[in-house]
């Protein structure tokens, strides 16, 4: 199965978050209730877990190449769809969700603090990942000076990027890129067969109560992260790594 994105990394996903400023219901009545709402939906949506952190967790096989999963957090609920054939079906576990909290868990637009659209990249790269994002999207850029001096290795290069897309600053969008080499690594030339990620993620901050339902705010909002990856991500963050990458290989 493919993804919209497979010519430039080898996993892609998106996700959902419904950050809360108050804590969210955790008793085991709520919980069984939203999480049966979803398996109602989602048959294959059978691996239930709770963490050390008080997280509760629904997905479906992780050995699958697609396959959704859902989170409920102290203060954030959280979906998300790896590899989906496309941005329209990843739509259907989100909106789910979004229409069934308020209901299952009671959340009031009051206590909202922000709502998030997560659209994730992951290229596998076994080498040096800050030396990749050196050279593929900050080769013109004085803060990468450093790299000139002689013997000097790139050992944590992550640009993050944060603009407002609304006069009231309350849409926001950040790119963020993860590199996972640390200096061991570069140190020994051991490096693992990891992943370089980078996000986009459009955020709207609740302070002025949108009167959109939350369904239908998230899809604006996944609509506008899909053309931002179309116009930018793409061409100026995306295809330079996976170049840069397969120069290595």
């Amino acid at each position: 199965m493919s993804h919209p994105y497979n010519a430039f990394c080898e996993d892609f996903y998106v996700n959902m978050r419904l950050g809360s400023q108050m804590a969210l219901p955790h008793n085991r009545e709520t919980l069984l209730h939203l999480f049966e709402r979803v398996q109602k939906t989602y048959p294959g949506m059978t691996r239930f877990r709770k963490n050390d952190n008080g997280e509760f967790n629904l997905e479906e096989d992780r050995s699958s190449h697609s396959y959704r999963w859902v989170s409920l957090e102290p203060k954030r609920l959280s979906s998300g769809h790896v590899n989906p054939p496309s941005v329209e079906q990843s739509m259907g576990v989100h909106t789910m969700l979004l229409e069934a909290a308020p209901h299952h868990l009671g959340i009031s637009p009051i206590e909202i603090d922000y709502l998030d659209v997560l659209f994730g990249f992951d290229l596998a790269f076994g080498g040096n990942h800050d030396e990749i994002i050196a050279e593929s999207l900050l080769a013109e850029c004085p803060l990468t000076c450093l790299t000139e001096e002689p013997g000097a290795r790139a050992v944590d290069i992550q640009p993050s990027v944060t603009v407002s897309l609304s006069d009231d600053c309350r849409l926001q969008a950040r790119i963020d890129v993860v590199t996972r080499t640390n200096s061991y690594q570069v140190r020994t030339g051991d490096y693992n067969d990891d992943v370089i990620s980078v996000y986009l993620i459009v955020r709207r901050y609740w302070g002025d109560r949108p009167k959109d339902a939350l369904e239908e705010l998230f899809q604006q909002m996944a609509k506008r992260a899909d053309a931002l990856c179309t116009s930018y991500i793409v061409p100026r963050i995306l295809r330079p790594i996976s170049t840069a990458i397969a120069s290595r290989s």
